[in-house]
């Protein structure tokens, strides 16, 4: 035998937002219940109204399952206190305990026999846990019973409850609020009780009552209704679906409907139109051939006898709406924007990186740097600069001081209403893009390098101040700054040298920062600036000498920060290219070589490595170079193929030049050839060959970038390496052939490892 369960519980109205969690809530805790008790639990079906929360359990027992369970308990002999203690936690008594042969030593067991239980009387004892454990973003006390902290919690006070285990009413009761069959209908269609027969005419009833309980139909109600209405009209309806779950939530009988407001209104930018209706009202906007339309949908809570009341008062709510945006569209204009960023000096951007004004000006300068080197093209240098400075200027103005989420949007509608170029007023638009994951990513010129500029000046200031997210903490959403960054870089193929912005934004930033503010940091962080950037702190009296002396400075920054953002992107980067599939190993074996921070240059090689790895001639050529690598490293050649220390010189450490660098390895390496003192064998004749062959190659194909090339160079490697390990004997007797064949395993460990550190690569 089984039944179906209904429970409802109502109250004042509980807000939209917090209508889908509050379902997830409901169902969490009854199943939590249930499982608790040992009752088996199907299917479960969970509604909800601005004034209810209804579930639904279908097919449950009528009675919990006998069970009995077996407790080990101490052996016989055990001390009083610990078998007195053994029987009050298992429920039973001395006399109870059964005496069983465990390896030879007889041992108290409990055997715990708990009988079956009416589900009746769990639900009872369920539905006041649910209701007192229930989880809300935000809740109230209310009431007498309020002046006391143990009183109900509850989102808005509960009114009533409707429990029912098929026609049979479970009695329970919370905060004075006892449960029944009875529940109420639409608060101004239906007066009087509703008397609920059980879960099956739940929503039969209450539909009668005018209440439809189910929030997804009400949704596709609403959906289909607002777009009908905007067809009826001969307009298109502007779909926002998170609109649509919003006036379920607000609606027990949704019936939309379609009002208009006066054409003036279209002047001020469709945007703000937009936002001050879904924002303020909860309404619908419409198109027309792909322009905004005098018209909105509201959603009317009542079926009203004269639907023409209702959109008026509507209409005349949202005229007003539109009159303060009209108004402030039109104050706003009456200053340029470059007289609205003036006012950006009295704007904190940070406590240690100064007013927003500050940060401007570090953008601005940042940006024309870009375009000047070429690391952005295309871009007008003076426009890029123009729209830097201004980039932020609406952040002063009447419209996004209402609005912040037109924040730069509005930007972009000012400069066009000032008349600047086009080119100004898209940066300006666009340059906090892209946002979000699924955001548009900027491709105009002068829009990418202001965009980069702004993130990387975010990025370098807060890390060199110290603050870097840690852990789920990242309050000035760093993380996707870095994500924003990566993503213009890719998008348009935009080579910086990531070390080289930086140290141009320290500048800027030691520019604007203030001594009374300084950090104490070391001598030779400060050193440090001094020597790669050639700065000298703000306000710093004194030189280097006198810093000796005291051993200590007053230096803003941290330099050393640098190397953290380079992670920091590294492991951005990571994240970003997850989901196209690119293996975070191979990424990590790329930074590992170190000096990479083009992160264009970084993805190709990383590409060309995953597509070379997805090779037989990758895996095995992984395989050979591990193998030399680890006897290398058990003989003490350290990771850059230098055989252990003899006292000798290293001929390279004065070689500063790549290019040079390069000649006299060659030399070198033709130098130990010609110095064998024996005849190498046949496997390994083959692999000094193929290394003399394939080395520069690669080399050749890493400056010119063609990392495919460089990965066609190395798989010649594969069938040497193979055959040189299985007929060769490294670790040869003569120790003229033991340096030899070591000093060949270095060569070829260096020559694989000019495309990236294979020993990060897993596998």
């Amino acid at each position: 035998m089984s039944a179906d369960f209904l429970l409802e519980l109502r109250s004042e109205e509980i807000p939209a937002r917090m209508q889908a969690g509050a379902r997830a809530e409901l169902v969490k805790l009854f199943r939590r219940e249930m499982d608790s008790a040992g009752v088996s639990v199907g299917d479960v079906t969970v509604w909800s109204t601005p004034r209810r929360l209804a579930l639904i359990a279908r097919s449950l027992p009528l009675e919990t399952e006998a069970v009995s369970e077996e407790a080990k308990g101490p052996p016989e002999g055990a001390p009083d206190q610990a078998v007195d203690g053994f029987c009050r936690k298992n429920g039973v008594t001395r006399d109870q305990l059964e005496v069983r042969d465990v390896k030879g030593r007889s041992t108290y067991f409990a055997v715990i026999e708990t009988p079956g239980r009416a589900v009746k009387d769990v639900l009872t004892d369920a539905i006041a846990a649910i209701i007192r454990d229930f989880s809300w973003p935000k809740s109230m006390r209310w009431g007498d019973a309020s002046i006391s902290t143990e009183s109900l919690r509850w989102v808005r006070p509960l009114s009533g409850i409707v429990a029912l285990l098929d026609d049979q009413i479970i009695e329970c009761e919370a905060h004075g609020v006892t449960s029944g069959a009875v529940t109420l209908g639409h608060r101004f269609h239906h007066s009087g009780d509703i008397t609920i027969g059980n879960a099956g005419d739940y929503a039969v009833k209450l539909r009668a009552g005018h209440v439809i309980v189910d929030h997804e139909e009400r949704q596709a109600i609403i959906r289909s209704g607002a777009a009908k209405a905007a067809a009826d009209a001969g307009l298109d309806l502007v779909e926002d679906e998170g609109l649509v779950i919003e006036n379920a939530g607000l609606t027990e009988w949704p019936v939309p409907l379609l009002g208009r407001f006066e054409d003036d209104f279209l002047e001020v930018p469709p945007e703000t139109i937009q936002l001050t209706a879904r924002v303020n009202q909860k309404y619908f906007v419409c198109e027309k051939d792909g322009k905004l339309a005098n018209a909105f949908i509201c959603t009317s809570n009542i079926d009203a006898e004269d639907p023409a009341v209702v959109i008026d008062g509507n209409r005349k709510v949202l005229a007003a709406r539109l009159s303060d945006a009209k108004f402030f569209w039109d104050v706003d204009r009456k200053k340029s924007l470059a007289k609205h960023a003036q006012g950006l000096e009295r704007i904190t951007f940070h406590e240690k990186l100064g007013t927003v004004a500050d940060k401007v000006d570090r953008v601005a300068k940042l940006a024309r740097w870009l375009v000047e080197e070429g690391i952005v093209k295309d871009a007008d240098p003076d426009m890029t600069e123009q729209a830097a400075r201004l980039c932020k200027a609406d952040l002063v103005t009447e419209m996004v001081g209402e609005f912040p989420e037109l924040q730069g949007l509005m930007g972009g509608y000012y400069a066009r209403a000032e008349g600047l170029p086009d080119a100004v007023a898209d940066a300006i638009r666009d340059h906090y893009k892209p946002i979000g994951q699924g955001d548009d990513v900027p491709t105009a010129p002068v829009t990418v390098a202001v965009s980069l500029a702004d993130k990387l000046d975010t990025l370098s200031g807060f890390f060199a101040m110290g603050d870097m997210p840690t852990g789920s903490k990242d309050p000035f959403a760093l993380r996707r700054a870095a994500l924003g960054v990566i993503r213009l870089l890719m998008a348009n193929t935009v080579r910086i040298k990531l070390h080289d912005a930086e140290l141009f934004i320290i500048n800027n930033l030691l520019a604007h920062y203030r001594i009374d503010d300084a950090i104490h940091r070391r001598r030779d962080v400060y050193d440090w600036i001094g020597e790669v950037a050639d700065i000298k702190p703000k306000g710093f009296k004194g030189n280097y000498a006198l810093a000796e002396i005291r051993g200590e400075v007053e230096a803003p920054l941290d330099v050393g920060y640098m190397y953290d953002l380079l992670d920091f992107f590294a492991d951005r980067l990571k994240v970003q290219q997850r989901e196209a599939g690119v293996r975070h190993d191979l990424i990590d074996a790329v930074f590992a070589l170190g000096g990479e921070d083009d992160l264009v240059g970084l993805l190709a090689r990383v590409h060309a490595l995953q597509a070379f790895m997805g090779t037989e001639d990758g895996t095995n050529l992984l395989a050979g170079y591990k193998r030399a690598a680890n006897i290398l490293k058990k003989e003490g050649w350290d990771a850059n193929g230098e055989p252990p220390h003899t006292g000798e010189e290293d001929p390279l450490s004065q070689v500063d030049d790549p290019a040079m660098k390069e000649v006299v390895e060659a030399q070198l390496d033709a130098a130990k050839k010609k110095s064998l003192s024996y005849a190498p064998e046949a496997a390994e004749k083959a692999l000094i060959e193929a290394l003399d062959e394939a080395a520069p190659k690669a080399a050749a194909s890493i400056r010119a970038e063609d990392f495919e090339g460089a990965m066609t160079a190395l798989a010649t490697l594969r069938a040497p390496i193979d055959a040189f390990f299985g007929e060769v004997t490294v670790n040869d007797d003569d120790p003229a052939k033991r340096k030899a064949r070591l000093d060949l395993l270095s060569r070829f460990r260096n020559a694989v490892q000019q495309v990236a550190d294979f020993s990060k690569i897993e596998g």
